[in-house]
């Protein structure tokens, strides 16, 4: 068959015949485990709720459909990719009969909430953006889900009015836990949330238990940001111009200027002997790193620019330290011929071996010791929680509450 016959063949796929293959996809990547989350997927017209956007893309598994963005071009509303839905609604653990608070409305997962839950269950999806509310009712009512509250409302407080929750799933990236969303909680209820600690997001489901909310699962995800109340933007540090930018997830006193000398210094390079094959996922690395190095920030390198300054693992988002005088990220190199790398950190500045071989060190601990392991434990305290009563590992403080992550 030529290449112009295969895309036309394509293009004629029914939405009925995008939805198989897109859920034979979920299950084969195991991010679908049961028969509940897999009717939902099957039984939801993902096409309806993305009228301008292509019936091929409201399918792909990857493809998130922007619906929404603010002045200055960044989104502020989407629909999540098909994974990114399907791994959270089995984090999530729903049952017949379960009342279920969305934070976060884009009308396609309120529909797969509802066909879970079952008319015997109870389903409010809120949104802060009247464009986002209203966008979800149309399409809730043209599939046939009008049983779906729709709230306009700030996600940091809740809905009161239909509380208590079995399940709360917030479909917006949060920085913090607000109160409201643990006062809401059915006793034995759970809170999945795209979770930021240290400019890293997991979707973590956390479960009550006496006053702290302890985590069950944690999957890699990445959402548009929560507005209003809650919202809470990252210290940006530019170098060079716009060169090269920091990401700090909590504000601490940077100089741009000593940082951007740093960089005119000559380079420092330690090797770790680890290696990586090609394809093979290393998220827990990012992790590990965020939890363990101090002045620990997230390094970007402008797309505008043929930067040749600097050559960090993730041009886009790549794990990186300071000392305030000095600074070091990670970098990987070619090994041979073979489909491998080898993980090793760039260091620039007064102190960069100093900093480089800090952060290689900690490369190699995450090899030995977490990179076939579970994963850490995440464990949130209300912020006045003190010091002697926190569990062990990093500690990270916010405006609700205090999180621990604890590696095994």
């Amino acid at each position: 068959m030529s290449d112009t016959v295969k895309a036309e063949a394509t293009t004629t796929e029914t939405p009925e015949q995008l939805r198989t293959t897109m859920v034979e996809q979920l299950i084969a990547t195991g991010d679908i485990r049961t028969d509940a989350v897999e009717r939902a997927f099957r039984t939801v017209p993902r096409e309806v709720f993305v009228p301008e956007a292509p019936v091929r893309q409201a399918y792909g598994v990857e493809d998130v459909v922007i619906t929404k963005r603010n002045e200055h071009g960044t989104a502020i509303s989407s629909v999540s990719a098909p994974r990114i839905q399907a791994f959270m609604l089995e984090q999530a653990d729903l049952e017949p009969g379960h009342h279920v608070l969305e934070i976060g409305s884009s009308g396609t997962n309120a529909a797969m909430i509802a066909e879970i839950v079952g008319k015997e269950g109870e389903v409010t999806t809120l949104d802060i953006d009247q464009d986002v509310t209203d966008r979800a009712r149309r399409g809730l009512a043209a599939t046939g889900y009008e049983r779906v509250n729709v709230v306009l409302g700030d996600g940091e407080e809740g809905c009161a009015d239909r509380a208590p929750f079995d399940r709360i799933l917030v479909t917006v990236g949060a920085w913090d836990i607000p109160p409201a969303w643990v006062e809401q909680l059915a006793e034995h209820g759970t809170i999945t949330v795209p979770l930021r600690m240290r400019g890293i997001s997991r979707s973590i489901t956390l479960r009550r238990e006496g006053d702290r909310l302890v985590s069950l699962s944690a999957e890699v995800c990445g959402f548009v940001r929560m507005q209003g109340v809650g919202a809470h933007e990252e210290q940006l540090v530019l170098l060079r111009g716009k060169e090269v930018a920091l990401r700090f997830d909590e504000e601490q006193p940077v100089d741009a200027g000593r940082l951007t000398r740093a960089l005119e210094t000559e380079r420092a390079e330690e090797w770790t002997g680890v290696l990586v094959g090609q394809t093979e996922p290393f998220d827990s690395l990012h992790l590990w790193l965020a939890t363990v190095l101090s002045g620990f920030c997230m390094m970007s390198v402008d797309p505008q620019q043929d930067s040749k300054l600097v050559a960090p693992q993730n041009r886009i988002a790549c794990p990186a330290m300071t000392d305030g005088s000095s600074l070091a990220y990670l970098a990987l190199r070619k090994v041979g011929d073979e489909p491998a790398f080898e993980f090793g950190a760039h260091g620039y500045g007064p102190d960069a071996a100093k900093l480089a071989a800090e952060l290689a060190e900690q490369i190699r601990t995450w090899d030995g010791a977490h990179r076939s392991g579970p994963g850490p434990q995440f464990t949130v305290y209300p912020a006045h929680t003190a010091d002697e009563q926190l569990g062990e590992g990093r500690v990270i403080d916010k405006r609700h509450t205090r999180i621990t992550i604890s590696w095994p």
